[in-house]
């Protein structure tokens, strides 16, 4: 499926690249891995000042009014230099949960902060089964007050605020806003096996200020939005991969000749690059769907698919990739073993492609 964007986006694409050819090389990005922040804070300024933070908030909150295109763009770029920034929980999940559901007041206090970069909100929901959601929210006279855990909050470390969905009596679930510094909010960091920050999140009786209900189909439509960016960050990952591939089979010498000569690592290249296009394809159809540019639109079942496709797809194109580069692909110093572990990371956001596949077959039954 080939996609056509507008001059805007089409200018961001091209400057966005340019930002992270420039700022986010592999040597830059272990950096920022090794820092206690755990990413750029310089990378998040650049990235605010060129728009991405922005682009796909609304023109009434300092946004460009963009939407799962935007977003599909931004992660596919960012996947591609395994970047560390905060984009998918800040501008993906928290940025569209408050457009979705917060008081006009709300949205105008947080919205505008995350369009500049100047705001960092982790999103607290792992559940996939929203009748699961252990946190429980109980209201008193001094307002909301909260209780339980959220473990492996990504980005919790260096968060701001958290959006936290608990379960509050006769009300269903709610989203809330916690500030990080609040009293009954302990947050114990770490980092993922990419290197991505995250915090298991506790809270004991602390103040949460509520956006609103989540009911059953808004957060069905938040968690299609931050899966199909997901599938477009392994998208970049693959691309990434592939890339770091061709390149290394073109001038790796054997036995006197540069071993892309073998027809069949030729075939097994090409195998990868067909992966990668379908995944492609399936994250541009995913996007424009939740867009409402196509007939998809509203349909559930292609989310479930794109996620169990994308991963299978990557997960074999990352493997490939190492396996073709030999022991080199194996080191912590080079970047291909990198492209693995962030998908291994992106397949457990919103449903790990087990839990998508059995949704499928519980479908099909």
């Amino acid at each position: 499926m080939n996609l056509q964007l507008n001059d805007v986006q089409q200018q961001l694409q091209d400057s966005l690249g340019r930002l992270l050819a420039r700022e986010y090389d592999f040597g830059r990005r272990q950096q920022y891995a090794a820092s206690a922040a755990g990413h750029s804070p310089e990378a998040w300024a650049q990235l605010a000042g060129l728009g991405v933070t922005a682009a796909a908030i609304g023109e009434a909150h300092d946004g460009f009014g963009g939407d799962a295109v935007d977003h599909m763009m931004i992660s596919e770029a960012l996947g591609k230099c395994l970047s560390l920034e905060p984009y998918h929980g800040t501008v993906v999940m928290a940025a569209t949960a408050i457009e979705q559901l917060g008081s006009p007041t709300q949205q105008s206090s947080l919205l505008p902060r995350i369009a500049r970069g100047e705001l960092q909100v982790a999103w607290a929901h792992g559940e996939s089964v929203p009748g699961r959601i252990a946190t429980r929210a109980a209201h008193g006279v001094d307002g909301w007050r909260l209780y339980g855990t959220k473990p492996c909050v990504l980005h919790g470390t260096g968060a701001d605020y958290f959006l936290v969905t608990a379960q509050a009596p006769n009300e269903g679930v709610q989203l809330f806003l916690v500030n990080a510094s609040t009293t009954g909010v302990r947050n114990a960091g770490g980092r993922l096996i990419d290197g991505t920050p995250a915090a298991d999140l506790a809270l004991d009786d602390a103040e949460g200020e509520r956006l609103g209900t989540l009911t059953p189909a808004l957060l069905t439509r938040l968690l299609e939005t931050g899966i199909s960016a997901a599938c477009a960050e392994m998208v970049g990952a693959m691309d990434g991969a592939c890339a770091l591939t061709v390149a290394y089979l073109k001038t790796r010498s054997q036995f006197g000749r540069v071993i892309g000569a073998n027809q069949a690592l030729q075939h097994r290249v090409v195998d990868m690059l067909t992966a990668l296009e379908q995944s492609r394809s399936m994250s541009v159809s995913l996007a424009l769907a939740l867009a409402g540019r196509n007939d998809l639109t509203g349909a559930e079942v292609p989310v479930h698919a794109a996620k169990v496709l994308v991963t299978q797809n990557a997960r074999h194109v990352a493997q490939e990739a190492i396996q073709l580069h030999g022991g080199i692909g194996m080191t912590e110093e080079y970047a291909v073993g990198h492209y693995l572990r962030r998908i291994l990371v992106l397949d457990q956001l919103h449903g790990d492609m087990q839990y998508h596949l059995g949704y499928l077959e519980r479908r099909a039954a």
